[in-house]
């Protein structure tokens, strides 16, 4: 279906059309993690500081938030109730006693890979039918509307 932008009025149009279809997307997905995960009894936000606790081990809790885009009371909110949960654990720095270090637990990372599986199964519905081609302009275009956000 293409649609050629002719004048301001349609690319306004345009636009607002692809920003909530790129809401709504996220909206969806989420969700369906979200159902997907309950039997774990996980949260999405949870599962995004394991995975940054598992790529990025050894931050502290202030790099934790930023990596995860929330507020670092969030963040150690969020640590806390992994910790409680028994897929994380939290130990003094070796340099700074300070700052606590998280480490997933074993549950912790069966717990990551249980989701990772689940998130792949709506990843590969999501993009059925969507050319490489097609995902390609659009990581190019989306990371455009980034930059342009971002300052």
């Amino acid at each position: 279906m293409a649609t050629t932008v002719k004048n301001g009025k349609n690319r306004r149009a345009e636009t607002r059309r692809a920003a909530q279809m790129m809401k709504r997307i996220m909206i969806h997905f989420r969700s369906q993690i979200d159902e997907k995960l309950r039997p774990q009894g996980v949260t999405t936000a949870q599962l995004q500081v394991l995975k940054v606790i598992r790529d990025e081990a050894g931050g502290s809790g202030a790099q934790l938030a930023r990596a995860c885009h929330v507020t670092p009371q969030s963040a150690q909110a969020l640590l806390k109730s992994l910790e409680d949960g028994g897929w994380i654990t939290r130990t003094k720095d070796r340099v700074n006693d300070r700052i606590l270090i998280a480490q997933l637990t074993s549950s912790g990372v069966e717990l990551l890979d249980t989701a990772e599986r689940l998130a792949r199964v709506i990843e590969k519905r999501l993009w059925q039918g969507v050319p490489d081609s097609g995902v390609v302009a659009l990581n190019k275009t989306l990371e455009r509307c980034l930059a342009n956000l971002e300052g």
